[in-house]
């Protein structure tokens, strides 16, 4: 823990502590938007590859549902089929979960560093050239309170996340086969997790200082516009 700690945490409270030093204005809100495009940059590339993985399965769903009416009831015969097929599209479904699990230690520091490095003025391991500010006003923009919860901030991200979610989603067929009813459950779920998320995102931004739910908030905008970005180049 003491290893992921110097890597994650240590630097991005020094981070986040020098962009609020040099900022005329000292407001912890924007140090936060700066921080989290500087992590955005920095994850680009895993962020473009999952992007482009969770749009190419999710425009193979038509090829899927085939195999799976074709194959119906034959489980092995259907896995086969499928495994083929991401063969013969180049594709690794497992990489779109990659760059996730690789953002998961960003967000755990990100966490960290509000709910130690700020919310208790922790400051004692900023490096020898960070400045070290004494007190960090935690109210941005003249009128958000970062150290305490935002329902607004909440609802942004919330926004956001269905927004992003809903850009990924596509029309799926509908299934006519009686064996491959299991296949409308699928979407169903699929569906629903288009707005299950959002409203699971806002109840975790309540649950949180309202410095996290910025970061949550700007992160989940930036990769949407990422999203925008490279369907555009794709197309």
């Amino acid at each position: 823990m003491d290893f992921l700690k110097e890597i994650f945490y240590v630097p991005l409270l020094n981070l986040l502590v020098w962009l609020y030093n040099v900022l005329p204005w000292q407001d912890l809100g924007v140090a936060i938007i700066i921080l989290t495009i500087v992590i955005k940059l920095v994850l680009y590339p895993l962020n473009k590859k999952a992007i482009v993985s969770q749009k190419a399965l999710q425009d193979l769903q038509p090829k899927l549902e085939e195999i799976k009416i074709k194959y119906a009831g034959d489980r092995e015969a259907q896995a086969r089929a499928t495994m083929e097929m991401y063969k013969n599209e180049k594709i690794n479904p497992a990489s779109s979960c990659l760059p996730i699990l690789v953002q998961l230690p960003f967000l755990i520091a990100v966490y960290q560093v509000f709910r130690v490095g700020l919310s208790n003025g922790s400051l004692d391991q900023l490096y020898p050239f960070i400045s070290n500010p004494g007190t960090m006003h935690t109210l941005a923009f003249g009128f958000f309170e970062l150290s305490e919860r935002s329902i607004i901030l909440a609802l942004l991200a919330g926004v956001a996340q269905f927004w992003q979610a809903r850009m990924l989603s596509t029309k799926r067929p509908t299934v006519k086969s009686t064996e491959a009813k299991d296949e409308n459950i699928t979407a169903i779920m699929n569906k629903q997790m288009v707005y299950v998320m959002p409203v699971f995102t806002v109840f975790i931004g309540l649950s949180f200082p309202a410095g996290l739910t910025l970061y949550w908030f700007v992160n989940t905008l930036l990769t949407g516009l990422q999203q925008l970005l490279v369907f555009k180049k794709q197309k």
